[in-house]
């Protein structure tokens, strides 16, 4: 980790091994890609060995409620950042169109301002980022984790169709 001074403002610099990322989402039980860049590192994460769909839920649908009260991970649905960390997410699709129930595509920032704070005001360092990736990875597969609001991440569990006219 590194602090970078450019002009007026201050950013951390993480150092993640890609090695540990993939690591990481094979004791979660994914199979992982990677693709490393200078500012962010993407894994296309895949569940293949799990019999439903990864648990990435809407958060405004009442038929959830038991799982938003549950949930430690929240989703901006608008943007796909993971609440208060350096995580984004996105859906995959496949050659068809269709959104694949057991794969989703993480990115995490490697640059974050010197200011940001994980949950409970902890700091940043490398090990903080790998635990939070491991909890994260583990609540889509168990506890589940919330999408809230917007049309840019859609939910993968719960019901598909949106509220409106029934037959």
């Amino acid at each position: 980790m590194q602090v970078v001074h450019a002009g007026r403002h201050k950013f951390i610099q993480l150092e993640l091994e890609p090695e540990i990322l993939a690591s990481i989402a094979r004791q979660a039980g994914f199979e992982c890609k990677l693709e490393d860049s200078s500012r962010a590192l993407a894994l296309d994460l895949k569940a293949s060995a799990r019999p439903g769909p990864l648990l990435l839920f809407d958060a405004a649908d009442p038929a959830n409620l038991g799982w938003f009260s549950r949930c430690q991970f929240y989703v901006d649905g608008q943007t796909g950042a993971v609440l208060q960390t350096p995580i984004s997410v996105a859906n995959i699709k496949d050659r068809a169109g269709h959104i694949q129930p057991n794969a989703l595509r993480l990115q995490l920032s490697k640059e974050l301002p010197a200011n940001f704070r994980l949950p409970g005001k902890s700091p940043v360092t490398e090990q903080t980022i790998y635990a939070v990736l491991l909890s994260f990875l583990n609540a889509l597969s168990s506890s589940g984790v919330g999408v809230c609001g917007g049309p840019i991440v859609k939910p993968l569990a719960g019901r598909s169709e949106g509220p409106g006219m029934r037959n």
